[in-house]
């Protein structure tokens, strides 16, 4: 397998910044995805940055940066949380289920991260 740390191209942020449900309410950051997708041309270029190490660029932007940390923004950890009713009695609070809304940016992170795991266990057969 590659001892090469991943690194987050532009063309990917853009690609995952352009197919988000922009159905779906905005999260805590209180971005609709339908901004993000429209910007994406404009966004990505920055938001792929922010995964470079300070060692290499003197100006780094999120994703790069968090990779090599392991750590996320906090507004990233953020969501606003809905109790959704299943069924039953109304008044009873364990017949609702949670649903959460996070972030955009950090959504493709998330997206971002989960290819790259992919990738590494098809490379690596397996962990």
């Amino acid at each position: 397998g590659s001892k090469v740390p991943p690194t987050v191209r532009e063309d990917q942020v853009r690609d995952h910044l352009r197919n988000p449900n922009i159905h779906k309410s905005m999260g805590p950051g209180k971005m609709h995805p339908r901004v993000l997708r429209e910007l994406a041309d404009v966004v990505a270029k920055p938001l792929s940055l922010i995964f470079e190490s300070l060692l290499t660029k003197p100006l780094y932007i999120i994703y790069q940066q968090s990779w090599l940390t392991g750590e996320v923004p906090i507004d990233w950890k953020l969501a606003n949380v809905t109790p959704i009713y299943k069924k039953g009695r109304k008044e009873d609070p364990g017949n609702y289920r949670p649903v959460s809304l996070t972030s955009v940016p950090g959504k493709v992170m998330e997206q971002i991260v989960l290819s790259a795991i992919t990738w590494y266990i098809r490379d690596n057969q397996g962990i």
